[in-house]
Order: C-alpha cells, then structure tokens, then sequence
C-alpha cells in the first residue's frame, strides 16, 4: 500500500494557522471526517489523544506523526496539514512543527505501523521534507509524495544492490517503542550503503515485528553486522561473525561511521553462548558500562508504573482525608472508607515496586529464567527476610533487615549473573534434559540461589541501619546540635529514597516524636519536619529539572518527570527512585545535598511538624509554615542546580531515541 493510496486532495490543508497542538488536531481530524473517512468522530479524536498521552508524536525536524488504531475508523487514510508560522506539538528537539500528518488506522492488521514506517523513511530526506512545506497546492503535495515513492520504493520489490554471494553487511535496528527511530535508523544506514556501493541489508524490529528479518545464509556470507538498537535484540544467529553494537541513534547520524569499521574490519568478533535462548543481549564490543544501564534500565521502565500509579493513589488518600478534616496522626490517610481504598490499592502497588525492579533487571541478564530468581530476590530484600542464626549472631531483629531499593539492586544483578553461570554450568547435562531445564532446573535452582543470597545479605544492611539509628539518637539529644541532626536526617532521606538509610531517619524522627526525648518540647517536632522535607525534595528536584534543564533528560524521563511534583508534595520520596537508578553518580548526590540543605534551613527558621506523614496536605500541622516552604523551594533549587552540574546535556540524538 503506498501514502498516495491513503492521501487524497480533501484530506490536505496547505497553509494552516493553527495556534495550539488541539487546533491542529482538530484540523487533522476534520479533514479526515470530510473525506469520508471516519465512522465516529470524537471516539477517533479521543484515540489520536489518549496516544499522545503516552508521548508526544512529533518526530523533530519540524515533522509530526500523530496516528491511532480505531473501531470509529472505516478505512486506513492519511490527512495532513502544512502550518508555515509553525505549531508547537511537544518535539523532542524543541522546534515547532510545520508539516504534520494524521493516520487512521482500523483495529485489523498493522497497516498505521506499515504507513508510520514508510513516512519515516521518506521523511528522512530533508529535501523531501522542505517541499512539502513549500507546496503551494494539494496537488503539488501529493505530486511531490508520488515522486518520492516512486523513485525510493520502486515496485515495491526491488532490493538494494547484492554482491554474488550475499550482502556485504547487515544491520538490525530496535528502539524502544519500535517505531519511529526504528526505521529512521534503517533508511540512514540504507542510503549510506548505496552511496557508498556497499551492498547491506537492514532487519527492523519495530513494534509490528521484525521485517526484512535475515537470513542464516546472508549472515553467513557478509563481512559483519550492525546492531544498532536500544533494547536487546536477538544475537545468538551472529555467533562467529563481527558485530558492533552501537545505540539506534548512532545508526541515523552516524551511519557511514559505522559501515566503515565492518568494512574495515574494525568490529569484533562476536562469541555467543551456543545453549543461549537466542535473546542475547549486545556483542562484545558494547561496553561493560551501557550492559549495566540496559539491564537497569529494563528494570526500572517495568518498576515505573507502579511508582506512578500507587503514589498518585497514595497522595490522593491524603487529599481526600485532608479535605474530610480527619485527625492528622500516623492514620492520616485511612480516615474514611474512600481514603483507606486509594491508599490501600496504592500501597500495594508500592509493595510491587521492588520485586518488579529486581525481577526486570534479572531478567535483562538472564532471560526468561531470571524472572523468578529476580522477582523473588527484590521480594525478599523488601521484606527483609533472614537466617536466624545470622540475626543473632549480629543481635538484631526481623524488622531491621529489610535491605530495601538497595537490596533490589542487589538481587537483580548478582541473581541474575548467577543464574546466567548456573545456565551455562547446566549445558554440561545430557541432552535429555533441555526438556525440564527452564521449568524444573533454573526455577528451582535459581530459588535456592537467591534465597540464600538474600537472607545472608539483609542482616549486614540491617546491621547497618541500627547502628546509623543508635549515632543520629546520641546526636539527636543534644539540643546544641539540633540543625547538624535535622540536616543529617534529611540528607539521609534522600540517600536511597525508601531504602534501609530513609528508613533509619524516619524511624528515628517517629520514634523521637512519639518518646519527646530530646529535652525540648520543640526539638522532637523540628526533627520530624526535617526528615519530611528531606523526604520531599528528591522528587521536586527530578520534577524542576526534568521541566527547566530538559536536555539532561531523554524524552521518557522528561514525560514522567512532573508527576514527580504531586509525589514530592505527598511526601512519596520513591517517586526519585527511577531516576536514581538510572543515573545514581549524578542524581543521589545532588538529592543528598538538597534535603540536607532544607532540613538544615527548616531547623534554623524554627519549622516544626506533629505529623509523621501527609506532605502538603497536613499543612495544619506545619509551624512556621511559610518559612517551611521556602525552605523545600530552596532545597529543591539547589538539589535541580547541583543536578545540573553533575549530569551534562545528552546528545539531541541519544535523547529522542
């Protein structure tokens, strides 16, 4: 099917004056329902915009896709409008849109992902791009497509230039969503090959499936493979050949970078693990570095939904029992029958949060065999599950082991390696037992493995905490030293952000407020005000940065940053813990230094708190409250600024891919 075959001249609006991203919608959409295309209206429109809830469709270079699959569309059609003054449509790169198309698609097949991917790569031509723009007519815009189909996909069927005995070089191209850079990164490599008389074939594994998959007799006759892709894509097949494993971003600017060193042979030789399930992860070339931050990043994009959605539900508890005037104590947000549900349903999304983590990243490292070793592993650190005669050799309690996003961590790497050594130890057996080997070996070996990791890891973090617990208490009966206590509380909030130090601090702020023990009536109240403020700037300094300094983010972290202002003034300090993750040299420190700086601050202007929990909505219970939100804002800046500092602006195009 060709775009010429979807466009028609109705469906075009040449010179557009929409003001807003929703009035060229609206534009897109009407266009559409005058060709005939749709069966209803709004239910099409409310698709286009629950789609670009998920992100935004624009694509840069001034260029906007928005598309959706819908039981309201007749048949598939394109509309598009051209806006000369330019519309601001959320680009990843900043610049306003000028040419956007609109794809409507029905519910059978993936004819919208076909015609995404065929935009895409004509796309990629800016001369082609410019003329559009340019067109003065429908017609001259759809006489300008017609060409450029014609000339880039002749037929349909005709195939890049093949030496007698194969391709030269082959490429695959993945991102994460498996649409637009997907593809983007495919024609780039593509028209380098032909420009440079260099035969290659390119496989995309895009959201649809993989297409133009290659085959065992082209990898073996070529000189070397390209990967370049941003999630784990299949490389057992490459076993033996040369691979270079770069990110799909490279694969879109740099391609003729890369097609050299394969024809340099520069890459290096692949070596696959031959019992592996064929969904290894990235070559040898690929550092020791981005292999951590793949596999972290697997984890902390599945933990994500459930930080979101459960601490929204939490903080919504919190409004509702704010607004009934229910007493603010350690009940605050199960006061009503309403309440007690949302923080309830909320909770437990938390309670998923760190097996998810540690489940994904084992996962990432081991395949489908990981997840329950990695599952079980956060499970555990959550829990703080230990071995009796460890806790008494150390003298501590089950309630002081839970090793927490720390412990997560933990279990996702080292019980995924494991496994992964376990795997290959098992291609020793006899081949009549790869049959029980992923149901009955890895699964029950794998249990055992990190079941005994994780209950001889949790005491020792335990042990830790107490003695972090017993030091801020000395410290903390001091009144001398009331602002160093609340500064080292708060810092402490920050440092693993609902892990065993966050824990410590509230724990010894709640234990202080309940006992009175510090000589003063004030100081147990102004330690507990500290620890909540420390508690609040990580995710208002994600949520600032995210919004003001948005090239130190890619464009998933930038869409889910400001849910992090409702999770900071909720007092939800995991909202940070995705961003930690991803980027712990840059992120922990700057939070460390921003809540020390707001506990240190509401310490000195006298703030205090009778409240153990609630964020904003127990503002009753605040004293001082004007100077306790000055001191948040001003740890929140400093946490955003240092952040600024230590992470450097990506790369335009490491951030849209």
């Amino acid at each position: 099917m060709r775009i010429t075959d979807l466009l028609k001249a109705d469906g075009i609006k040449i010179g557009s004056a929409a003001s807003s991203k929703m009035a060229a919608i609206d534009e897109l959409v009407a266009l559409h329902d005058k060709c005939g295309n749709l069966k209803d209206v709004a239910a099409y429109k409310e698709g286009i915009l629950k789609r670009e809830e998920m992100g935004t469709t624009a694509i840069g270079m001034e260029v906007a896709i928005p598309h959706a699959k819908s039981a309201a569309v007749k048949s598939p059609a394109l509309s598009a409008i051209t806006v000369p003054g330019g519309v601001d449509y959320d680009s990843p790169d900043g610049a306003p849109c000028k040419l956007i198309f609109m794809i409507a698609a029905t519910l059978d097949g993936d004819v919208h992902l076909e015609v995404l991917a065929r935009l895409m790569q004509m796309l990629m031509h800016e001369d082609f791009t410019a003329k559009l723009k340019a067109a003065k007519t429908p017609k001259e815009f759809l006489d300008i497509i017609d060409k450029q189909e014609s000339a880039q996909f002749p037929d349909e069927a005709a195939a890049p230039a093949v030496k007698k005995d194969g391709y030269q070089v082959l490429a695959v191209t993945a991102c994460p969503t498996g649409i637009a850079h997907t593809y983007m990164a495919a024609e780039a490599l593509q028209k380098a090959g032909d420009a440079m008389g260099i035969s290659i074939k390119v496989e995309t594994n895009g959201s649809g499936g993989a297409k133009n998959v290659l085959t065992a007799a082209e990898i073996a006759a070529c000189d070397g493979i390209i990967i370049a892709a941003d999630k784990n894509v299949e490389t057992a097949r490459f076993d033996g050949k040369p691979v270079l494993s770069t990110k799909v971003a490279d694969g879109i600017h740099k391609p003729e970078e890369l097609i050299n060193k394969i024809v340099n042979k520069e890459a290096p030789v692949f070596h696959s693990d031959k019992k592996a399930d064929s969904s290894a992860s990235v070559g040898e070339g690929e550092s020791f570095g981005r292999k951590l931050y793949k596999h972290l990043m697997n984890g902390v994009s599945h933990m994500l939904p459930f930080v979101v959605a459960g601490g929204i539900f939490i903080a919504i508890a919190f409004l509702i029992d704010g607004l009934s005037g229910v007493p603010q104590d350690g009940n605050f947000g199960t006061g009503t029958p309403v309440s007690a549900w949302f923080k309830t349903i909320g909770g437990i999304a938390f309670d998923f949060m760190l097996p998810v983590l540690a489940g994904f990243i084992a996962m990432s490292i081991a395949d489908r065999p990981g997840l329950l070793v990695g599952i079980v592993g956060g499970y555990l650190a959550a829990k703080g599950t230990a071995f009796d005669f460890i806790l008494k050799a150390v003298n501590l309690t089950d309630e002081s082991t839970v090793s927490g996003f720390l412990g997560a961590l933990l279990a996702g790497f080292l019980a995924g390696w494991l496994l992964k050594l376990l795997m290959k130890a098992c291609d020793h057996l006899p081949k009549a037992l790869d049959g029980i080997k992923p149901v009955l070996i890895y699964p029950l070996c794998g249990l055992g493995i990190v079941g005994v990791m994780m209950c001889a890891v949790n005491p020792f973090v335990g042990w830790l905490n107490g003695q972090l617990i017993k030091g801020v208490g000395a410290m903390a009966a001091n009144p001398a030293l009331i602002i160093p206590a609340c500064a080292l509380l708060a810092g402490m909030m920050a440092i693993d952000m609902g892990g065993p130090f966050n824990k410590a601090a509230y724990v010894t702020a709640t234990g202080l407020l309940a006992s009175g023990a510090m000589g003063t009536n004030e100081g147990p109240f102004m330690i507990m005000a500290a620890v909540m403020i420390g508690g609040m700037v990580p995710p208002l300094a994600i949520a600032l940065s995210t919004t003001i300094f948005k090239s130190r983010w890619t464009a998933e972290e930038r869409k889910n940053g400001p849910v992090n202002f409702v999770m900071g003034l909720s007092f939800i300090t995991e909202g940070a813990i995705p961003y930690a993750a991803g980027h712990p040299l840059q992120v922990i420190p700057s939070c460390i230094v921003g809540s020390a700086v707001a506990g240190a601050l509401s310490a000195l202007f006298g703030c205090t708190l009778m409240a153990p929990h609630g964020g904003i909505f127990v503002l009753p219970t605040i004293g001082n409250p004007l100077m306790y939100f000055l001191a948040l804002v001003i740890g929140s800046v400093v946490g955003m600024l240092m952040l600024a500092l230590l992470k450097k602006p990506i790369d335009k195009e490491a951030k849209k891919a």
